[in-house]
């Protein structure tokens, strides 16, 4: 009987055929039926062999059976017999996904630099026979040959690609691995690498050549904002080299813009007052002055007209 199953249909069976040839022979005994004697006699035969013969395979499993040290057959899942002495059940295989964790440590890359790497394997055996006849220990070949292309793969790679291409790194290791164990009537479903750990030095360096490289950006870009800035800036001065009116009606606006502010003193040179048009400049600068006058002074209603 398989002593993974759930229940003991054999040893339940065994029993029953006890009981009946017990009770065969009792009745045999107070009868004198002499024919009896040989029902219990099968009938006890039957509850030792039983437990022998009658396997039971869950769902998941499939049953070696050899006869005489031959293949005979792939047995379940559920009950099956097979003959005492004759057949044996060698090997039990599980079909269900089965995950395997392997790694390589202190193994280099293409570029020499030292690297702990952990990764994670998801197989299915989809053919019993080969899984059971080809290797011996087909769980540990799968560990073994994990490691050896894990390796193969990390000493072929640089370390930046392992770093920052994990999905091309898994879908190599799945195309190794399972090319290794199709001979076996194994499948490789997936393999998944969880971590890749470099030494701290390396670490500190790699984060000082980021931030290098980031500063190094910063500039480039601060230079690019610098040179379009100077670029605008030349394109005015062409525009107001061109056109003298539209540099005087800028330095209008600027002064106008200054004089906003309540008691703002501006200082402007003989030769710049003289380069521009003064009279319009000053009429300017008037209004702006009695427009902030006007607006300083009270209202024409006090408090006492609110109150009427």
């Amino acid at each position: 009987m398989n002593p993974r199953s759930g229940s003991s249909p054999a040893g339940i069976l065994s029993v029953l055929f006890f009981i009946l040839a017990a009770g065969s022979f009792y009745w045999a005994t107070i009868s004198g039926m002499y024919p009896f004697y040989a029902v219990a006699l099968i009938l006890g035969l039957a509850g030792l062999v039983t437990p022998v013969s009658m396997q039971m395979a869950n769902q998941w499993e499939k049953a070696v059976v050899l006869r005489l040290g031959r293949l005979h057959g792939i047995k379940g899942p559920g009950v099956f017999f097979i003959m005492p002495f004759v057949d044996a059940v060698t090997v039990w295989i599980d079909q269900r996904i089965q995950t395997t964790e392997f790694n390589a440590e202190q193994a280099l890359t293409r570029d020499t630099v030292p690297t702990n790497i952990d990764a994670i394997l998801f197989w299915q055996v989809h053919d019993p026979q080969r899984a059971a006849l080809e290797i011996t220990d087909y769980r540990q070949a799968i560990g073994r040959v994990a490691q050896t292309s894990l390796r193969e793969m990390i000493g072929s790679s640089p370390l930046t690609t392992l770093l920052s291409d994990r999905k091309n790194a898994d879908k190599l290791l799945k195309e190794e691995i399972g090319r290794k164990t199709a001979d076996w009537g194994v499948s490789v479903i997936s393999v998944e690498i969880r971590d890749v750990a470099i030494p701290a030095a390396l670490q500190d360096a790699m984060s000082r050549q980021a931030q290098a490289e980031r500063e190094k950006e910063a500039r480039v870009i601060l230079g690019a904002a610098e040179l379009e800035v100077a670029q605008k800036f030349l394109d005015a001065a062409n525009i107001y080299a061109q056109n003298p009116a539209a540099l005087q009606l800028r330095a209008m606006n600027i002064i106008y813009e200054t004089t906003k502010e309540r008691g703002a003193t501006i200082l402007i040179p003989t030769m710049m007052v003289d380069s521009m048009n003064a009279g319009g400049i000053m009429s300017l600068a008037a209004m702006a002055n009695k427009d902030i006058t006007a607006s300083s002074q009270p209202a024409p209603w006090g408090p006492r007209d609110e109150q009427k």
